[in-house]
């Protein structure tokens, strides 16, 4: 009797396994979030680039265009690499997927949330300063130098705070990743430390423990927007009050709260829907999680010290008036460069990470510690997820 023997299913492409990587509910989610992301650009962009750039509207001594543009939409990617994004994005994305959901779009509706208030109060800002400072039009009024002074000056010292507060953290996560080479993993004093990230994380932490679904993120995006805590948020409003203290057209100043909510919008989408496949790997081994999030925490405490740094500097140059070829070059940095250094930071980051898990072997290493022990009270999380 003859055998027939079967041909083992052909391999999926790389195209069909990243189709069945996601429901198709779940395809329908991503493609909702990229498409109002993309309205957010077109719409910004577009009236900047053919309403607003072709009049030459000035601010102050500069031209109003495609520069200020930029310098919004730069600003709002920097504010998705603030510690208090990373930590909600990242501690509600974790709770979620504990809850067996996938929460790809965790960080659309947070960052929506938040530029919602940046947009509301670049209105009213805007309208207030146009009452209040008519003859006002220049950038050496008092109006300007107030605003400078105490933005500059409280936005720098806040991200030092939001800075020494995540090395404390970090320094612990180090030494929970430094005991699991002995076989010691503590769970819990993981989760105490990833809990505590950014300020207003903590003082809101009961809010986001709450939480049951992706959408609610937008609230508590509203509630952290209220907080008013964050430099870009400082920069982008005082930017939209010296533009109507310049009397420029309504449209021209909601540019730059639409182009600030695109980048973020873009970068937050991006960070939560990395973070849930992220999780996915790092959740099936304690020593993935300890070292993803050392490199995360890592990244907001050098990300929030470049940003207080030159804020502060640059404020220090400007008032005091120093020169010098220091002075000069720290005075002559714009936030488009501050922008890229830190994309280019996040990127060079990851990459170096990747290089030392692979290379030290740092899986390997680490586990070989904790398998002989076997699933203690607050062993292998990953088994317990």
């Amino acid at each position: 009797m003859s055998t027939t023997s079967t041909a083992p299913p052909p391999t999926p492409t790389r195209r069909r396994r990243l189709q069945m990587s996601m429901t198709r509910q779940e395809w329908t989610r991503l493609g909702g979030m990229g498409a109002f992301i993309v309205a957010l650009h077109v719409v910004g962009w577009l009236t900047l680039v053919t309403i607003v750039a072709p009049e030459h509207y000035s601010l102050g001594t500069k031209s109003f265009g495609i520069g200020i543009g930029v310098t919004a939409y730069t600003l709002g990617m920097r504010h998705a690499f603030d510690a208090d994004h990373i930590a909600a994005i990242d501690n509600t994305t974790r709770k979620l997927m504990n809850e067996k959901q996938r929460p790809l779009s965790v960080g659309f509706w947070f960052s929506l949330g938040h530029s919602s208030v940046v947009f509301v109060l670049a209105f009213l800002l805007s309208l207030g300063v146009k009452a209040l400072a008519g003859p006002v039009r220049d950038d050496d009024s008092q109006l300007h130098n107030v605003t400078s002074l105490i933005g500059t000056t409280v936005s720098g010292f806040f991200l030092y705070l939001i800075a020494g507060i995540n090395v404390l953290i970090l320094v612990g996560i180090w030494k929970v990743f430094r005991k699991m080479r002995s076989g010691d993993f503590d769970e819990a004093a993981l989760e105490e430390h990833l809990n505590n990230r950014g300020l207003m994380n903590r003082l809101l932490g009961r809010v986001m423990k709450s939480i049951t679904k992706p959408w609610q993120m937008y609230p508590l995006g509203l509630l952290f927007g209220l907080g008013f805590d964050t430099a870009t948020e400082i920069a982008l409003l005082v930017l939209a009050g010296s533009g109507a203290a310049s009397g420029l057209p309504w449209y021209a100043i909601l540019c730059l709260p639409v182009l600030f909510a695109a980048g973020m919008c873009l970068l937050d989408t991006i960070d939560g829907s990395f973070m849930n496949f992220a999780y996915g790997w790092a959740f099936s081994k304690p020593v993935r999680k300890v070292y993803y999030n050392l490199t995360i925490t890592g990244l907001s405490v050098a990300v929030a010290f470049i940003i207080g740094t030159v804020e502060l500097l640059g404020l220090l140059t400007q008032k005091l008036g120093l020169h010098g070829a220091f002075w000069d070059w720290v005075g002559g940095l714009d936030l488009n460069i501050v922008g890229f250094v830190i994309v280019g930071l996040f990127f060079v980051t990851w990459l170096v990470a990747m290089a030392i898990w692979k290379f030290g072997r740092i899986e390997e290493k680490w586990t070989a510690g904790l398998s002989p022990a076997g699933p203690g009270p607050n062993r292998m999380a990953g088994e317990a997820e």
